[in-house]
């Protein structure tokens, strides 16, 4: 038996496979989100790591801002239950998941099962989301993968005081335009962002352990910036990026066996 994940977001498709003994047996991201070839290409991708093809499948769960549109799931579930699901998976000691997306954050608050108590979500403005870091990478002339090195590098943190993207990116330049270092900027950046993300995770309560996901917990600048202001560790997410797909296809899988404890049922009838 293999079930499997698929988490559309907007910047980025991930995916997840699991076996008959829950065990992943392959995972993948790609850049390209709804709307784009990603769904296609991670796929693909996912299917030739292993050797597996849909015929191979026996339940797809769909999560993600593009959920809807993806034709081949057997159902679709909101991404704030499926990153529940994967990281209770993963670490069942955490209490308190931020999840950052390209262009979203979500808080949430989750009991010792998994299950969310409270959540809190910001898909309205750019600010404090990876889209946020990409145009400010843009500005400083560098690619967000850097960013969060280039942060470590700072003797001072430059306040960026704007949440709006745009004004934000004025803002930036007025300082690069006055000579201010460029990683004093930087730092100032993602402290922008923790700023914003840790005013949402507070309306769902902080409970250690605090675990950040998505793409962003790559950039260790963000995970600083944000313990900084949180006042707690933050953990990261083994494979931080399919965390989602990961619980799709948990749910998956208990969905299939559920189904093989109804279906023997019937036998013994």
């Amino acid at each position: 038996m293999y079930v499997l994940g698929i988490d559309i977001g907007s910047a980025s498709s991930k995916v997840a496979i699991l076996d008959e003994s829950k065990t992943m047996v392959a995972c993948a991201a790609v850049t390209g989100g709804a709307g784009t070839t990603g769904p296609v290409r991670v796929l693909e991708e996912v299917f030739s790591k292993s050797g597996l093809d849909w015929e191979d499948i026996n339940r797809t769960i769909a999560t993600g801002y593009g959920r809807i549109g993806f034709q081949k799931a057997d159902k679709q579930i909101s991404e704030i239950t499926c990153h529940a699901k994967g990281v209770h998976h993963l670490l069942p000691s955490v209490q308190t998941i931020v999840d950052i997306g390209g262009q979203d954050v979500k808080a949430m608050s989750i009991a010792n099962d998994g299950t969310v108590s409270r959540f809190a979500m910001n898909d309205k403005c750019a600010a404090g989301t990876g889209r946020f870091l990409e145009v400010m990478a843009r500005v400083l002339e560098t690619d967000v993968s850097k960013l969060g090195e280039l942060a470590g590098q700072a003797d001072s943190i430059v306040d960026v005081s704007n949440t709006c993207t745009v004004f934000a990116e004025s803002e930036v330049i007025s300082r690069l335009a006055s000579g201010v270092k460029v990683c004093n900027i930087a730092a100032g950046i993602h402290k922008s962002v923790a700023r914003r993300v840790a005013g949402l995770a507070v309306r769902v309560g902080i409970k250690p352990d605090v675990v950040l996901t998505g793409g962003v917990a790559q950039n260790r600048g963000i995970v600083n910036a944000l313990s900084d202001e949180l006042k707690q560790p933050i953990m990261v997410s083994p494979n931080c990026q399919i965390t989602g797909a990961l619980g799709a296809a948990l749910i998956a899988y208990k969905e299939m066996v559920d189904i093989g404890k109804s279906c023997s049922g019937l036998d013994e009838i």
